[in-house]
């Protein structure tokens, strides 16, 4: 009508006119283009990031309009960096810039969800029942449980009040911890980091009540047990600015650009500089493009390129004394001098364990912890002496843990002697383990120098590391015997010839980068890099890919220079204010220790992921292994650990660990004595020796910041199967029905237990599968909506999320949504639980004196071998006392052992009484009274955050130098100069939201921020002579572990691929007729989405395939007439998928190639194999666990969380892919009796 009106005016609007009537002054309205003007106008921005695992950590500009969220931009306000850099920005990704389409997207949850069958038995139960009695009325009921447990992931959710859903969670929690214990109520979430006080809410409110808190690094398989081996630290690596130092650049199996799209400039602007890049990887990835050199070797092969490498460089560099750099370095910072004890394997020389002080006479002036005390030859007098340094030196004394060439009884300068090739009693062969196939021997000959000395009165022979190592890699020195290359064409183990035959790569590229890293390294003092990802670290043998390339840094002096050493990069792993963290994550104000679990070993055992294990011990043991180990699965190697001590354990005990104390009270006794009694006699079991038995099921689990089942969940079939008891497609038997040997240490059930979680509560602000699976979904806000901290491994900034607006709908934080829990499980408790006494088990804890553990070899109490002894041969036990009944009150206050013991981390403490403090003068005291009056206030997340950075000696100069004061005390040397310029800095919330800042240089990590170097870990090992936390206080390239040396791993050795049998069972049984491929199974990070997030968002869906899709290459295409953008089926006996076709030239034959993660929530049709919506990327994997990665109490192979452990591992997997006959979209109701008839089926 107003179009119409403008017309009838026309002639009408012409009010005058000008410049000799060429103008014409018009009367019309204009307010259409406000539309356009206002596009842009905004009325306030926010600071925020996005707490994603991604390691960006970008800060961002939100836009605000009309109390609306508009748009993101990237902000440019960073401090910069020195003249000589770069700077860090601009930092940001497509992916970042599409995170605002969430905030009001269909993808939102909007109000607390329960599943619909679950609303209906809370609710009729609670007509006559109060909370804690309804909820035991459910789960006694099986039933009742069946009836909401079985329809999991199949839809069904109602909306209820928030009241509704906090008496239900509360109630259930604490029916669980009454009835089963404390350690029966689970919780994950990953990557603090990301959202330091968002995993807080959760992992504080699961420590005061006693429950169990999962570690997620290794479970994600991002976590590298190498480092832990080599350096006893786990991935501290230089920020992405460091690589712009470098003067040689390796990149292997990282896709810089794509994964670390904010720091890749650094890569690129570095090559200006006239830096040569290498670029190691199996598909044709976007990193391959900015490379020099692109070395392809066969997937899975890694470690046997590295060993080649290893070769070249010891040959040229070290066994012809071409560099003397290289030699100093390692004679002073790794443990090549150390000596070995050789021992008589079936008539062949092996080598064995360390020496140590307390196998000589006289334990060498050593009377603290001579068992922990490794022992050199001084090349000055020929003596054994014992050097500064080793982790016996840690404990007990102070003063002389510490890199100094000395000797640490006398204080004498010593000289360590490398080599025993001039001087030595006699050359012998000794015998080195080979696993690269039928090709050699598995055990191979060769001639190394010894020294012959007395040990507890009998002769033995001893190596260094040094010539045990040259003689592993097949190092001609001209001492005779076979099994060595005197040319790189040689048939022999690590040659370059025989890594070409292994890898595929060209000999001649083998030998020109192995000879340019190590020339450049010995050039420059170490400024070779490589920077790794965490595709290497999912092969099952991930330990020897790494330790093969670490080998090649620490034997090339480059770990702890600038501009140098191993650059590993997974998720945002580096939570920079750990210490300040810790205490109010894990409620360490209150009670210690807390119960943490690692989460690979919990998942494995609680899907019953065992149940199906087919790579039998013999197949990875070392000939030299006692023979007896042969029998075992996998599964016994676990629970020996827990036994002894090595791993923790989730659940703990058989037993409610309250109704162990008040049996103990009962008997006269104390609690740990009454459980080290109980557990002898064999009247007390531990939980994981019977998982399937319903008094070891987990009950209840809580997963925020996480999708678990739609991102990380290897074995993800399984896992509904088992712990869910909904709907799978596991399509293989388990070992009861294949008719295989049972495991040794667990009971066997027929018929494996399913459903064992009662309850799943997922918080997230988007449907994503793990919601799908859950009975509770809570909204949580977005990291638009909340107050947070965040920091990353690629920068040295701390970060803030901010609200920009409030939480909309009915969400909320994480931090208010766990403290609602918490106060209504206080209600509740008060009545049912009130004050009891919490028997907690703990493992030998990595930077703690249980560190020291069995020395020497592996005793088992329950075999009779030794005594059990808690923290000693066995975890550790504690009584924590807990009221449960004040629990809201312990969560909204800082506790009292802040101020009686104090705060610390990595085994260094320091007074923290005038940080809490001030804490009470920011944040107010807590005036009600109880438990909490007089303490400082944790009632926001703001208040949360202020505790983090009073605490943390990364943003508090006052607590760092007391940090390093209190490291100097051990090492007795000064290291409070590295903070006294920055003690009076003090970093609070609002400085961070105005700006990002750089944190303080801190004993907690081991490099440096400082103006004149760039963060590079291990920096301040080498320069400031701080030892590594290891045995020897030095680089391990040898492990001496009983349980490293029988799986043939004390050096480092090529290991390919396993054979985790998936394949055989099913091919010819699920055909449908079209030609079917087997391929390696790889899942990469995606370009589309971090992980799932983003994955479901319109703008990455149009950017991508819309969908779940998996590439191949186009030979194998063709040959299976596949076309791009077909529908294909991907299944082994662990699942299936489906997905569309991507056919392109990038994939090598052999690999199919799907991006983690696709959610199964976006186009994805039924099964063929199943009759079921098809999976996710993990559908077709499962967990396989490594034994050398379950030791424990041995100095750094000790458990730490997110430290060191078991792996979820999947890339050793193969599927068998065919292009679909049918597509179905399954959009009809749900057939009951189709679903029972495919059940049974199966």
């Amino acid at each position: 009508m107003s179009h119409f009106l403008d017309r009838l005016m026309f002639f009408s609007k012409n009010q005058g006119n000008f410049s000799d009537e060429h103008g014409v002054v018009t009367n019309e309205d204009r307010t259409w283009e406000n539309g356009y003007r206002q596009r842009w106008q905004h009325d306030k921005i926010v600071r925020s990031t996005h707490g994603v695992n991604c390691t960006g950590s970008c800060s961002w500009k939100i836009y605000v309009k009309n109390g609306l969220i508009t748009w993101e931009t990237q902000q440019t306000d960073y401090p910069r960096t020195r003249p000589d850099l770069p700077n860090h920005e601009p930092r940001g990704c497509p992916r970042g810039a599409s995170y605002s389409w969430y905030v009001y997207s269909a993808q939102r949850v909007k109000y607390p969800l329960i599943r619909g069958r679950l609303m209906e038995l809370w609710r009729e139960a609670r007509k006559t029942m109060e909370p804690v009695a309804a909820w035991k009325s459910i789960t006694d009921d099986a039933g009742k449980t069946t009836r909401y447990k079985s329809v999991r992931g199949l839809g069904g959710f109602v909306r209820a009040s928030w009241d509704e859903v906090t008496e239900l969670i509360a109630a259930a929690n604490v029916h669980t911890i009454k009835e089963y214990g404390p350690d029966r109520v689970i919780g994950f979430s990953p990557i603090p980091a990301m959202s330091m006080v968002s995993y807080a809410a959760g992992s504080r409110y699961l420590s005061l009540i006693g429950g169990v808190c999962l570690s997620f690094y290794d479970w994600y398989c991002d976590l590298p047990p190498a480092s832990p081996q080599v350096w006893g630290e786990q991935t501290d690596v230089p920020e992405s600015a460091d690589w712009y130092n470098s003067t040689y650049l390796m990149v292997w199996g990282s896709n810089v650009p794509q994964t670390r799209t904010p720091d890749a400039h650094f890569y690129t602007e570095v090559r200006y500089k006239g830096t040569k890049t290498v670029a190691v990887s199996s598909d044709f990835g976007e990193m391959v493009k900015f490379g020099d050199i692109w070395l392809a070797p066969k997937q899975g092969t890694d470690a046997a390129l590295a060993m080649a490498m290893g070769h070249v460089i010891l040959s040229e560099f070290h066994a012809k004394g071409k560099s003397e750099y290289f030699t100093n370095y390692v004679r002073q910072y790794t443990d090549m001098p150390m000596l070995v004890i050789l021992k008589d394997h079936h008539g062949t020389l092996v080598a064995d364990r360390f020496l140590r002080a307390s196998d000589l006479d006289g334990k060498l002036g050593q009377e603290n912890n001579p068992d922990w005390k490794t022992v050199m030859i001084d090349a000055n007098t020929g003596y054994l002496v014992v050097p500064n340094g080793s982790i016996g030196f840690r404990w007990g004394e102070a003063g002389v843990w510490n890199l100094e060439m000395r000797d640490g009884a006398s204080g004498k300068d010593v000289s360590p002697q490398l080599s025993l090739i001039d001087g030595n009693d006699e050359i012998i062969g000794v015998g080195m383990p080979y696993f690269g196939g039928t090709d050699h021997d598995d055990l191979a000959v060769r001639n190394v120098p010894v020294k012959r000395i007395s040990v507890h009165g009998q002769e033995v022979k001893v190596a260094t590391v040094y010539d045990l190592m040259l003689a592993n890699y097949s190092v001609d020195r001209g001492l005779g015997g076979g099994n060595v290359a005197n040319d790189y064409n040689a048939d022999v183990p690590y040659t370059p010839a025989w890594a070409e035959r292994h890898t595929g790569v060209k000999r001649a590229d083998i030998i020109t980068v192995a000879r340019e890293f190590a020339d450049n390294a010995d050039k420059t003092h170490g400024k070779s890099m490589v920077i790794v990802g965490a595709a290497l670290n999912h092969w099952y043998h991930n330990d020897m890919i790494y330790r093969g390339i670490m080998n090649m840094l620490m034997m090339c002096g480059c770990v702890g220079q600038s501009g140098g050493g191993w650059a590993h990069y997974v998720g945002q792993e580096k939570l920079r204010p750990q210490t300040g963290w810790a205490p109010l994550a894990f409620g360490l104000d209150w009670h210690r220790p807390p119960r943490q679990m690692n989460g690979t070993s919990f998942f494995y055992n609680h899907s019953s992921q065992w149940r199906h294990e087919k790579l039998h011990v013999n197949e990875i043991l070392s000939p030299t292994a006692d023979a007896c180990a042969s029998d075992y699965r996998l599964i016994d190697f676990n629970v020996r650990s827990e036994r002894m001590g090595w791993l923790p354990s989730a659940p703990q005990l058989e037993m409610n660990p309250l109704d162990i104390t008040k049996a103990a009270e009962a008997a006269g006794m104390e609690p740990a004595k009454y459980a080290v009694e109980q557990l002898k006699s064999g009247a007390l079991k531990m939980s994981c020796e019977d998982p399937d038995n319903p008094k070891n099921f987990p009950r209840n689990m809580f997963i925020w910041r996480s999708n678990l089942l739609g991102s990380s969940g290897k074995g993800h079939e399984y896992l509904l199967k088992y712990l869910l008891g909904a709907q799978n497609a596991v399509l293989g038997p388990d070992l009861g029905e294949l008719g295989e040997s049972k495991p040794k240490e667990v009971t066997w059930h027929d018929k494996g237990a399913q459903g064992k979680l009662d309850l799943l509560v997922t918080l997230d602000f988007r449907i994503s599968t793990t919601c799908l699976y859950s009975d509770i979904v809570l909204p949580t806000a977005t990291w638009y909506e909340k107050d947070d901290l965040n920091t990353s491994d690629m920068h040295p900034f701390i970060h803030p999320l901010s609200e920009a607006v409030q939480p909309l709908w009915q969400s909320k934080s994480d931090w208010e949504i766990y403290k609602s829990i918490a106060k209504k499980f206080s209600e509740l408790a008060t009545q049912h639980l009130g004050t009891q006494k919490d028997l907690v088990l703990t493992p030998l804890m990595h930077d703690t004196p249980s560190e020291l553990g069995q020395a020497i070899e592996v005793r088992d109490w329950k075999k009779g071998e030794c005594e059990p002894m808690p923290g000693k041969t066995m975890p550790t036990m504690t009584v924590i006392t807990r009221d449960y009944g004040d629990t809201y009150r312990k969560f909204t206050a800082l506790g009292p052992l802040l101020t009686k013991i104090g705060n610390g981390g990595k085994g260094i403490a320091w007074n923290t009484e005038s940080e809490v403090q001030q804490l009470i003068d920011l944040n107010g005291a807590v005036r009600e009274e109880g438990v909490s009056k007089g303490m400082a206030k944790i009632e926001s997340a703001i208040d949360a955050a202020e505790v983090i950075l009073m605490l943390a000696p990364e943003t508090n100069g006052q607590v760092a130098v007391k940090a390093w004061g209190a490291l100097s005390r051990i090492t007795g040397l000064e290291h409070t100069h590295l903070a006294i310029p920055r003690e009076d800095d003090k970093i609070r919330f609002r400085d961070v939201q105005a700006q990002p800042r750089k944190i303080i240089s801190s004993p907690t990590w081991s490099g440096l921020e400082s103006e004149h170097v760039s963060y590079n870990a291990c920096y301040t090992n080498v320069h400031e002579l701080i030892p590594w936390r290891t045995l020897t206080g030095r680089q391990q390239f040898y492990q001496d572990h009983r349980w490293m040396l029988d799986f043939g791993e004390g050096l480092c050795v090529y290991k390919p691929p396993i054979d985790t049998k998936t394949i055989k069972p099913v091919i010819d049984k699920l055909g449908n007729g079209n030609k079917q491929l087997v391929l390696n199974w790889i899942t990469p990070h995606q370009k589309w989405g971090i992980h799932s997030t983003y994955s479901d968002n319109l703008h990455m869906l149009t950017l991508s395939r819309g969908g779940p899709h998996v590439w191949i290459s186009e030979a194998e295409a063709k040959e299976s007439g596949i076309a791009d953008n077909d529908w294909i089926e991907v299944y082994n006996v662990n699942g299936t998928l489906t997905a569309r076709a991507v056919v392109s030239q990038r994939v090598p034959r052999g690999m199919a190639l799907m991006y983690h993660a696709q959610e199964k929530i976006v186009n994805v049709p039924g099964a063929e194999t199943s009759g079921f919506r098809g999976g996710i990327h993990n559908s077709v994997t499962r967990t396989v666990t490594k034994p050398t990665h379950m030791i424990g109490g041995y100095a750094q192979q000790a458990y730490g969380f997110n430290y060191y452990g078991t792996v979820g591992s999947n890339r050793d997997e193969y599927v068998i892919v065919r292009k679909m006959k049918k597509v179905d979209w399954m959009e009809g109701p749900l057939d009951k009796q189709g679903v029972e008839e495919m059940e049974t089926a199966k």
